[in-house]
């Protein structure tokens, strides 16, 4: 499945309000919402199993960072930018960086 594809099937499970300001503000929400969780299960794994991390624990990680993707599929959706566009210029600057040596510097536009 491609980028393009996953988001045209995420699309269809989509309820908005009709509203564009509350639509977006609610895929907004719903990522921060979701890697949050994300971040919640791996805390509850330091913490309660002293960082070990089950195949039970990478099941359920998997199933919250596809909340993150399909909030992600959605909110860039409502951008009108193709999914897989996001994801090859993310590459693309990702590569560049490494090749200038950037990776590990601050800033947006590096």
């Amino acid at each position: 499945m491609t980028f393009n594809e996953y988001q045209t099937q995420a699309l269809k499970t989509v309820i908005t309000s009709g509203d564009v300001f509350k639509d977006s503000l609610h895929w907004i929400l719903g990522i921060n919402g979701e890697a949050g969780e994300v971040a919640e299960k791996a805390k509850k794994i330091i913490r309660d199993k002293n960082g070990v991390m089950t195949d039970e624990d990478k099941v359920e990680l998997g199933k919250e960072i596809g909340d993150v993707l399909w909030y992600l599929a959605v909110f860039a959706h409502d951008l009108g930018i193709p999914f897989e566009t996001i994801a090859k210029e993310n590459i693309k600057k990702l590569s560049s960086r490494q090749k200038r040596g950037t990776l590990s510097g601050s800033g947006d536009n590096r």
